[in-house]
C-alpha cells in the first residue's frame, strides 16, 4: 500500500482521501459497486454488476469496462444486453469543499458515455436535481474528444437545459492520462484539466439551494454508461469491450490561513 507524505500536498491544499490502486484488488474499504439495469433515470441500457469483469485493477490501474455481456436478474428492465460497472465512496469518502483531482483515461465509442462526478450523500433538499450534482468530466461517444464539466441543481439543470457548464477538445483521450479535477469552495467551483481552468460556477449569495445547493456533503462516482438520452446506442461502429482508465483519485483540504 503506496503511504502518502508531504510531498504529495499541493500548494494551499492538504491531501486527505486517496486511492492509487496499487492492492491487487479493488479496496472495498473506499468504494462500493452500484448495481441495476433500470435505465438509472436517462434511459441507459447497460446493466451494473459487481463482477471482477466489469472493475478490476490492472497494473497499479483501476480499469472500468463495458462490454457485450448479457447480465441481470429478475425483472424484464433488468435484464440488460450490455454489462459495466458504476463505483461510488458515499459513506466511505464524503467531503464538503476541497479539491478532487482523477487521472483517467476515457473510454471511447459511439453510444458510450464514461462519467467522473458527484452527488450528494445526505440529499438535504430532496431529490434529483433539487440537492445538485457535480459533473467533473463527461464525454458522449458521437462528440470524440470533447469532454464536458457542469453542474445542475433546481434551477439548472439538464431536464430544463438550463445546466451550467463548459466543454473542452482534447487530443487522444483514450490513450494518453488526463487530471480531471474541481476545486469546491463556498463561493464557487471551479473545473480544471491538467491544471488549467477553463469553467468557473459561482454562488450567487442568495442562500437559495435551488441555485447553490453545494454546501452539503457530496461523493464521488465512477461509471461507463452504455446508450441513453445523451449518447444515443451504440452501433454497428462501436467496438466492444472499452475501457475507462484511471491512475489515481486524489481529495484536498484547502489548508486556511
Amino acid at each position: 500500500m503506496i503511504e502518502p507524505s508531504n510531498d504529495w500536498d499541493l500548494d494551499g491544499w492538504k491531501l486527505v482521501w486517496h486511492d492509487e490502486f496499487d492492492s491487487p484488488s479493488l479496496n472495498m474499504d473506499k468504494w462500493s459497486y452500484e448495481k441495476g439495469g433500470h435505465g438509472w433515470g436517462n434511459n441507459e441500457l447497460q446493466y451494473y454488476s459487481d463482477s471482477d469483469s466489469t472493475a478490476f485493477v490492472r497494473n497499479g490501474n483501476l480499469v472500468l469496462r463495458a462490454d457485450i455481456v448479457p447480465q441481470g436478474t429478475g425483472s424484464p428492465d433488468n435484464l440488460r444486453y450490455f454489462s459495466s460497472a458504476r463505483l461510488r465512496t458515499s459513506g466511505k469518502g464524503d467531503w464538503r469543499y476541497g479539491r478532487v483531482e482523477v487521472k483517467a483515461k476515457i473510454a471511447l465509442g459511439q453510444g458510450i458515455w464514461p462519467a467522473i462526478w458527484m452527488l450528494p450523500t445526505d440529499w438535504m433538499y430532496g431529490g434529483w436535481p433539487k440537492s445538485g450534482e457535480i459533473d467533473i468530466m463527461e464525454h458522449v461517444g458521437y462528440d470524440p474528444g470533447v469532454v464536458h464539466g457542469s453542474i445542475h441543481t433546481e434551477q439548472y439543470n439538464h431536464s430544463l437545459n438550463t445546466q451550467k457548464g463548459s466543454s473542452k477538445k482534447l487530443d487522444s483521450i483514450d490513450s494518453k492520462f488526463y487530471i480531471y479535477a474541481i476545486e469546491w469552495h463556498e463561493d464557487r467551483i471551479e473545473f480544471f484539466i491538467n491544471d488549467e481552468k477553463y469553467f468557473t460556477f459561482n454562488n450567487d449569495k442568495n442562500s437559495n439551494f435551488q441555485t447553490w445547493p453545494f454546501n452539503q456533503r457530496f461523493h464521488l462516482l465512477l461509471n461507463i454508461a452504455v446508450g441513453g438520452d445523451w449518447p444515443g446506442s451504440p452501433d454497428q461502429t462501436t467496438i466492444f469491450p472499452t475501457e475507462m482508465e484511471i491512475e489515481y483519485v486524489r481529495v484536498y483540504e484547502e489548508i486556511k490561513l
